[in-house]
């Protein structure tokens, strides 16, 4: 079944398991594009001081409608899970 843009952009999860996105605070962007990344939300993700992130974008309208941050060894070990079986079915 094909999904619709509208389903592309959303952060319900595909299982309908009940837990999906949330507002965790409300940030501000300061004059020179900056974030801050509360300690609360940084702890409870395991983001320390020289952590890579990997910033995702979703469109819808050709705008972006969704900003996710994702660890870059999270991103790798997806990379590795995807790949991996295929380079193995090839060699």
């Amino acid at each position: 079944m094909k999904q619709t843009e509208e389903e592309k952009c959303s952060c319900v999860p595909e299982d309908g398991g009940g837990k999906a996105c949330r507002v965790e605070s409300l940030i501000s962007v300061d004059e020179r594009g900056q974030m801050v990344i509360p300690k609360k939300v940084r702890d409870k993700a395991g983001i320390k001081p020289g952590d890579k992130l990997a910033l995702v974008c979703w469109e819808k309208d050709k705008k972006i409608c969704c900003i996710s941050l994702i660890k870059a060894d999270e991103i790798t070990d997806m990379v590795k899970g995807v790949i991996g079986p295929l380079v193995e079915e090839i060699i």
